[in-house]
């Protein structure tokens, strides 16, 4: 993401939101866990200094690749310090801006505006520094200065007797730094919606422990593999933080329920079973709640009757922060984290499903099914089975 730049940055400047208004304790909680999934991520030094953080990275590529994908993080820019001088700052703002030039982002018909801002006791107001680096820039490149709608900005940010100077204000994914808010079971499939889902916890601060149940033999091996690769791509957000898959052997349940139960059944006990899965995994995890990519009305299970039928048996609470997005929305949020091209590899989809299956499961129905056919019992053997587990910190 950094690419290759001829300017010499030295720091890069992390800005955080959400956590800075928390109050004394919690915030300070926040930051501290914030730098440590920053230092976890890639080698550098960071710290905080006035509501910033300040990180020395031992690789600026790398750094500034995995910044955009930590929690907690608003923005980022990479700078250059210099002492703050006038005569200094004179220097490095005609060394910078012919950096600028030699990359083609700027001309003598480049709109720009300087932004400045200080914090510390000075014998300047903000406003004569940017005017001062402002005539700098006309001097060296002849650019107009557009303080209104400029095409470049340069910024300087002037803390004590040190000035950054920088260009470019990278967006993080935002959110509360992963690990601040406990821990989550995610069921995880190799579709679209469920690592959504589990990113946007993620991006509340939790930390996810995912659940897949391999249906196999109604579903092909390819679909394992594709699980696996999303479970990658979603501990790449979770730096500083375990992010554990867990995958239990499902198929001989699937069987019982198309064996035992009326076939138009099997996708809601199929769905009642997962989450008396992920429940029990959760209380030996010390999981708090139960995540699904549930959006309303999108599939057969996802109906409010059926929804309703297969949560019943639950006692932990189910997040379903999808539930009022469209699949357009969806997609469009797979595709900026990095899942979609995964998930939308073919992998033959699942064989259980039955040609008409019911959309409105009448929850007592669905209560006695399962008790006639020991759902409880067979679940908590597949439970006691033990699972495949990996860690993907």
């Amino acid at each position: 993401m950094g690419g290759v730049s001829i300017l010499e940055y030295d720091v890069i400047l992390v800005r955080y939101g959400e956590v800075a208004i928390k109050g004394p304790s919690v915030r300070k909680r926040f930051e501290k866990k914030l730098l440590h999934n920053i230092r976890s991520a890639f080698s550098c030094r960071a710290e905080i200094r006035h509501g910033r953080i300040f990180v020395f990275p031992d690789n600026m590529d790398e750094a500034l690749d995995k910044l955009s994908r930590i929690f907690g993080v608003v923005s980022f820019s990479p700078a250059v310090t210099v002492e703050t001088d006038f005569d200094v700052i004179e220097r490095a703002i005609r060394e910078y801006t012919g950096e600028l030039k030699l990359e083609g982002l700027i001309t003598e018909r480049t709109p720009f505006a300087i932004r400045c801002r200080r914090v510390g006791q000075h014998d300047f107001t903000s406003q004569e520094m940017a005017a001062f680096a402002g005539s700098v820039v006309v001097r060296e490149i002849g650019a107009p200065v557009d303080l209104g709608n400029p095409d470049l900005e340069i910024h300087l940010e002037i803390r004590n007797n040190l000035t950054y100077i920088y260009h470019r204000v990278i967006q993080g994914p935002g959110g509360l730094p992963a690990g601040t808010q406990g821990k989550v079971v995610a069921l995880l499939s190799g579709g679209i919606d469920s690592p959504v889902a589990t990113y946007l916890l993620m991006k509340r601060g939790c930390q996810v422990v995912a659940v897949h149940t391999d249906n196999s033999p109604f579903t092909a091996p390819e679909s394992l593999d594709k699980v696996e690769k999303i479970a990658s791509k979603l501990a790449e957000y979770s730096a500083g933080v375990e992010f554990k898959l867990r995958i239990f052997r499902y198929g001989s349940y699937l069987e019982k329920c198309r064996r035992e139960a009326p076939e138009n059944m099997t996708c809601v006990l199929c769905k009642a079973g997962m989450y008396r899965l992920a429940e029990l995994v959760a209380e030996e995890e010390g999981a708090l709640a139960i995540v699904d990519g549930s959006s309303l009305g999108q599939v057969a299970s996802q109906t409010l009757p059926n929804i309703l039928a297969t949560r019943m048996a639950v006692r932990m609470p189910v997040l379903s922060p999808l539930i009022g997005m469209d699949k357009v929305e969806i997609e469009a949020l797979a595709k900026r984290i990095g899942t979609y091209d995964i998930s939308v590899i073919p992998d033959g989809g699942c064989g259980a499903v039955p040609r008409h299956p019911s959309t409105a499961a009448d929850p007592a129905a669905v209560r006695e099914i399962s008790e006639k056919i020991l759902v409880e019992d067979e679940i908590e053997r597949i439970f006691r089975s033990a699972s495949e587990t990996g860690s993907l910190e």
